[in-house]
């Protein structure tokens, strides 16, 4: 079961790993930021919400 890959395929695959971390990490900020209705939730709860999200970032 051990395969032998070139220095090229290694770098290659690495760098599709971290384009799909990119990818996924852009898309989960992207449906963070919709707006939806918050009008039932307390402004004070909606505030440390938002700080919790930045301070995740």
């Amino acid at each position: 079961m051990e395969d032998n890959y070139s220095i090229d395929e290694i770098l290659s695959a690495v760098n599709d790993l971290q384009n799909l971390k990119k990818n996924k990490t852009r898309k989960a900020s992207n449906n963070s930021n919709s707006k939806s209705d918050n009008s039932s939730i307390p402004k004070n709860t909606l505030k440390l919400i938002e700080e919790a999200e930045k301070s995740n970032t």
